[in-house]
């Protein structure tokens, strides 16, 4: 079993220490209400409930409640085909996870909540992670390691039962398409009519192409030559960028509008989804843990060196549920705002079926499990500093849809100003000019105003000459995060589809038939580019429906996660441990069904699905509505609709298994038959100590 050594003297002290700082950062956090705060709090209060948790609860968790054993040989030692199943190093799966596990969510999700204030996102990003998402993360790591690396889907369908699994299935697939889609339009939003950020977007994929060839063909085996190279070039890539963006005739080749950009994602999510996995898939993994991981580290260094100041208040006057980046109140859409980075779902779909084919050694799923999460919820306090730091006035500009604050640069500044966050179109101007843009105004989605406020905090640290280039650096950091979710999304989503295909014609279902390969990577590349395209025509931006209906679906996927986990803890006699996946799955339920039920049902036209769309058709029918908005608004009526049916079926999807997990629980309770454990039997590890845990 893994767990720490009893602790002496003056490591308790230590630790006491740690604890009272802690506790003196977060309650200066929580109790401050100044006009502003030092960003330093926040990176003192991270740390200190990071090392606690993971030295003292995730021991408790892999000691007490899952009993990690060293010993035993992993689904990796025992299938190693040098291709799905290989033993990995720890530190390398520790990149490679969190790699795959942080995408775009951990930057644009508290960008997003952080109209509400600092003080709620980041309070649910600490607590939330420590308590729900570094334990959804583990505890799916180590069942799916347990049975021979099997997908969340599998585990449902084995531990539940034929309604569950079935449930699980198509509700996770349904729930990817989702997901891709807002990503999309994150990083279509970030591109829209810039051509240096296209540009320098478009170059990282030759870039991870050339770096997957030089690994494999050119110079097998040098893998720091390789990532020297690709490093070199990604930056060149930025800069060159630049050079684009002031050439007058390349400059025109790399400025697009949002759905001609949809549509070249789109493309590109088709190819990255069939080509060889080493040929793209790999390299880019590999180059984004770089760039993810140095720039965070960057990022955190630059603001402990200058300490900037959080101008955005604690709470803001749109707790209320009339914000305009999204509506709705405080509770509960702050905490389906900010789902990655607190509790993913995404994450089960990692941590079951693919990560657990790398694990080496089982001791290390707390490492890798609760330890990465620990990492990517960084990455989202990160993301809540670089977007609080900004003028308010300049976050709400930069993020606010033009549908809610006016068309014209003057209109929006008027709107916004009235709100109480002064702001001018001069200072608007200044900021896009100094960040090499043509405007910043209703640049929706999150991804810019968090590259302004990177920008802004690197050029303060190490160079403010170099503001512009900062800013598409950012862009460009964020957008490798986003492509990387929607390589990994796009082929988890075939390999599902193909599984379920493979039910109806045998052929179908083999990843070494090409035909099967296309169709199912174009049936979910053409569904989720379905999403993707219609948001980029919402007139309020597309993020402000599809965002709420990302978290939702993405927090009801942990909430599938943590019903497998729970009753597997309770088929397997750990019933008196329960409380550790329940209690963060009893809140998500919660929290989920009831922002649903707001998305269904809410007569705000804002907030519901249904209200927008009865809105949208009765103004069509009494023709009040312009003749551009008329021609968009049955389109946009259709997609409401779709999205409070899929909406619906998140929400009975959850609650079917909430339901077959209470069912199978009570039958162990009461000593009735249930499906048998699938956890394989143990088998000694034979793997040399030395090479595994070092």
């Amino acid at each position: 079993m893994q767990g720490d050594r009893k602790l002496g003297p003056l490591g308790l002290l230590a630790w006491i220490a740690v604890a009272v700082l802690g506790a003196g950062a977060v309650g200066g956090i929580a109790l401050h209400r100044g006009e502003q705060i030092n960003a330093l709090w926040f990176i003192v209060a991270a740390v200190a409930v990071y090392a606690i948790a993971y030295r003292f609860y995730s021991a408790f968790i892999a000691a007490k409640v899952l009993a990690l054993d060293a010993t035993r040989a992993t689904p990796a030692e025992r299938f190693n085909d040098g291709r799905d199943f290989v033993p990995t190093n720890k530190w390398v799966l520790f990149g490679h996870h969190f790699a795959a596990i942080a995408g775009p969510g951990p930057l644009i999700g508290p960008t997003l909540a952080a109209q509400f204030g600092y003080l709620p996102g980041t309070l649910w990003i600490l607590f939330g992670a420590v308590l729900g998402g570094c334990v959804q993360d583990f505890v799916t790591l180590f069942f799916s390691t347990r049975r021979d690396g099997r997908s969340l889907g599998q585990m449902a369908r084995d531990e539940l039962g034929p309604v569950g699994g079935v449930t699980a299935l198509v509700g996770v697939l349904m729930i990817m398409v989702i997901l891709i889609a807002v990503l999309g339009l994150v990083v279509v939003n970030a591109m829209k009519h810039s051509p240096w950020a296209t540009s320098t977007v478009a170059a990282t994929i030759p870039i991870a192409v050339l770096v997957g060839l030089y690994m494999r063909n050119i110079r097998p085996g040098r893998v720091l030559e390789a990532s020297l190279l690709g490093l070199g070039l990604l930056l060149l890539a930025v800069g060159g960028g630049g050079w684009v963006d002031h050439h007058p005739v390349l400059r025109d080749w790399f400025d697009y509008d949002g759905p001609a950009l949809a549509l070249m994602v789109i493309a590109y999510g088709f190819v990255a989804a069939v080509v060889p996995v080493w040929l793209l898939l790999a390299p880019r993994d590999y180059l984004s843990t770089f760039m993810k991981l140095g720039t965070i580290i960057a990022l955190a260094i630059a603001i402990l060196f200058m300490a900037p100041t959080v101008k955005m208040p604690a709470l803001t006057r749109f707790v209320d549920g009339t914000g305009p980046i999204f509506a709705g109140d405080l509770f509960p859409f702050v905490f389906i705002t900010i789902a990655c980075g607190a509790i993913s779902g995404f994450h089960a779909l990692i941590s079951s079926g693919t990560t657990p084919k790398l694990l080496a050694n089982e001791a290390d799923a707390r490492f890798i499990g609760y330890g990465a999460m620990i990492m990517e919820s960084f990455v989202a306090i990160m993301a809540m500093i670089a977007a609080t730091v900004l003028d308010p006035g300049v976050y709400f500009a930069i993020n606010s849809p033009a549908g809610i604050v006016g068309e014209t640069a003057s209109q929006a500044v008027a709107t916004i100003s009235s709100w109480g966050f002064p702001v001018s179109v001069a200072q608007m101007e200044a900021l896009a000019r100094g960040m090499g843009e043509a405007t910043l105004f209703a640049r929706t989605g999150g991804a810019p105003s968090l590259a302004v406020g990177m920008a802004s905090i690197f050029a303060s640290a190490f160079g403010a000459s170099l503001l512009a280039m900062w800013y598409h650096f950012a862009i460009m950091f964020e957008a490798l995060f986003i492509l990387t979710t929607i390589d990994a999304g796009t082929r988890v989503g075939r390999f599902m589809l193909q599984d379920l295909l493979g039910n109806i014609h045998a052929p179908l279902g083999r990843t070494s038939w090409y035909p099967g390969v296309l169709l199912s990577s174009a049936i979910i590349v053409g569904a989720w580019g379905y999403f993707l395209y219609m948001g980029t025509i919402d007139p309020n931006g597309g993020i402000n429906s599809l965002w709420p209906l990302f978290g939702i679906s993405n927090q009801m996927l942990a909430a599938i996660a943590l019903c497998v986990g729970t009753t597997i803890l309770v088929k397997c006699g750990k019933a008196r441990y329960v409380w550790v996946t329940a209690l963060p799955l009893i809140w998500l339920v919660i929290i989920t069904s009831t922002a649903a039920w707001q998305k269904l049902f809410s007569p705000e036209v804002r907030v519901g699905f249904l209200a927008q769309a009865n809105d949208l058709a009765q103004k069509l029918a009494t023709g009040v509505l312009p003749p551009d908005k008329a021609a968009q608004a049955p389109q946009l009526i259709f997609n409401n609709r779709l999205d409070a049916a899929l909406t619906a079926f998140f929400l009975l999807a959850t609650w079917i298994l909430v339901a077959d997990s209470l069912r199978v629980v009570w039958r162990v309770w009461r000593k009735r038959p249930v499906s048998p454990l699938t956890e394989s039997p143990h088998v000694p590890s034979r793997l040399v100590e030395d090479w595994v845990r070092d």
